[in-house]
């Protein structure tokens, strides 16, 4: 509980960072692949020393999970987040992404790691939770509503002032952009749960996620991004912003979720969403003055409320 609660906040700290890094011109394809790269640098040579007894061999079939791990979670998933993000805001998406264990309970489902008992009270909790939780993200995506200033910071923060630092708020697209992020997330989480059955050694599991995802976000990249200035990296936010996300979001939060999904499975490991979402808001109007719409705090609470639902009944079956 403690370790996932800890990563909400480096989430929330990943938010606000990576936003100010885009709003200086920091291309989010080239983010990804300086993240998995420092994140592989990094947890590396404690793979190799701590797991060096217990690693099995590869396989042809771990590979190709490994492979696809890379692709769903550091490629496709962050860089739907990334655009979403700065279609909508980083509260927004932060907020969007409780819908993350509904996905994950869905999906759980379809691959029969998650069972339905209509007769029993916790089975039917989860399915009414899922339910509420959707209707929740609907809400959020048709209806915004006023703004709201949370906290007074109308005027503080980082106010963008060049073209190249301000975009456009496509909320519906942003809001598509982040949903198929999550439905990546979710199927990256059931996949991870079936990866370590075969290969139950969760740091070297991490470190390779982390090698393929440099890998496959480097070919994506170098056709995304064209202009070679672009790679150029120096002392400032873009190095912060890869270097904070890469070893607190990506290393740690992979191992860490890899730990908790294995013992408890995937439905587990995206209950602690909510979390993230507040202290983002709270630091989205302190450093970047953000104004929170009415129908995201409307949703977002509809969100949890379906979300603690679909939690309470996937504990109790545990227990």
């Amino acid at each position: 509980y403690l370790f996932m609660v800890a990563l909400q906040f480096g989430y929330a700290g990943m938010f606000i960072i990576t936003i100010i890094s885009f709003r200086h011109g920091f291309s989010h394809w080239i983010l990804v692949v300086y993240r998995h790269a420092i994140a592989t640098i990094v947890f590396l040579p404690f793979a190799y020393h701590f797991e060096k007894k217990v690693r099995p061999k590869m396989t042809k079939s771990v590979f190709l999970k490994i492979a696809l791990l890379g692709f769903l979670e550091p490629v496709m998933d962050q860089n739907f987040y990334y655009v979403g993000m700065q279609y909508t805001s980083p509260t927004f998406a932060s907020a969007i992404t409780n819908v993350l264990p509904a996905i994950t309970f869905i999906m759980a489902l379809v691959f029969r790691m998650e069972r339905v008992d209509m007769k029993s009270k916790y089975s039917l909790a989860k399915v009414i939770g899922t339910v509420i939780t959707v209707s929740g993200t609907m809400l959020m995506t048709w209806y915004k509503g006023p703004e709201i200033d949370i906290l007074g910071f109308s005027h503080a923060g980082i106010k963008a002032t060049t073209a190249t630092t301000t975009v456009e708020h496509h909320w519906i697209t942003g809001t598509l952009l982040v949903l198929c992020c999550l439905v990546g997330w979710s199927f990256f989480f059931i996949l991870q749960n079936k990866t370590l059955k075969e290969y139950p050694a969760e740091m070297s599991l991490t470190t390779l996620i982390c090698l393929m995802g440099t890998v496959e976000g480097g070919i994506v990249a170098s056709i995304m991004v064209r202009k070679k200035s672009a790679w150029a990296m120096g002392f400032d936010t873009r190095l912060l912003a890869a270097a904070y996300s890469g070893v607190v979001c990506s290393g740690m939060a992979f191992y860490l979720q890899s730990i908790v999904n294995r013992e408890r499975g995937p439905v587990f490991v995206t209950a602690f969403n909510p979390l993230s979402t507040a202290i983002t808001a709270v630091l989205g109007a302190i450093v970047l003055a953000e104004k929170v719409r009415l129908g995201s705090l409307i949703g977002a609470a509809i969100i949890v409320s379906g979300l603690y639902s679909v939690v309470w009944g996937k504990s109790k079956e545990i227990s």
